[in-house]
């Protein structure tokens, strides 16, 4: 193995103490599953399941909250490129609002799983837990932390759920789509008052329900 090799995975040890444990125990093809936008009061919750190489480190994955987006775009290329394998599942409004958002969240993650091209050893879930898998999995409370893996796929999720609703936004001007992603930052609320919901706000969500109580739904 090269110095900079070394280095590198010496650098991602060091950040995710959960990989080289599970490395000393035999454990090596490890799926990370994580979500983006459960929170949100607009738009999907995506779902990533990631299998990353242990033979070659991506340097610089974090919990995607930590990083910019411009670094975000550039690790979810390369995670795309040099992960043993990948996937990212969509659950969108009718179905966070028929189930609940985190059925529809488990929902998505376990479709991202089975379309995983390589079956892993373990599956390691961001917090979350998921039963009658067909692979052992572990949920971990704060994993985009502890988990490389778990890291990647929360870059990946977020990256794709971004330029979703960065897509989707000219559709419903005036809301800022592009801007918040549908969260509920000050900018959203005060839209969703003037404007009220439009049919890719979450209709279950407080907010979304108070704009409607107010007669507001276009």
């Amino acid at each position: 193995m090269s110095e900079h090799r070394s280095s590198l995975l010496f650098d991602m040890n060091w950040r995710f103490p959960v990989e080289p444990e599970l490395h000393s125990r035999g454990i090596r093809v490890i799926a990370g599953v994580d979500e983006a936008g459960r929170g949100s009061l607009a738009g999907p919750v995506v779902s990533a399941a990631v299998i990353l190489d242990p033979d070659d480190p991506i340097d610089g994955i974090r919990d995607s909250k930590q990083l910019r987006p411009a670094v975000r775009e550039r690790l979810a290329g390369a995670i795309r490129q040099r992960a043993l394998a990948w996937a990212v599942e969509f659950s969108h409004r009718e179905v966070i609002d028929r189930l609940n958002v985190l059925e529809a969240t488990k929902l998505s993650m376990r479709r991202a799983i089975e379309n995983l091209r390589v079956r892993p050893e373990l599956i390691l879930i961001d917090a979350v837990r998921l039963s009658d898998l067909s692979v052992n999995s572990m949920s971990l409370i704060k994993g985009d932390q502890l988990s490389v893996n778990v890291g990647a796929a929360s870059i990946l999720a977020k990256v794709e759920r971004d330029a979703w609703m960065t897509g989707i936004a000219s559709g419903y001007p005036g809301y800022g789509f592009e801007i918040h992603k549908g969260y509920g930052t000050r900018r959203h609320l005060l839209k969703l008052r003037e404007l009220g919901p439009c049919e890719i706000h979450r209709c279950t969500y407080k907010p979304v329900i108070e704009a409607v109580e107010n007669g507001r739904l276009q």
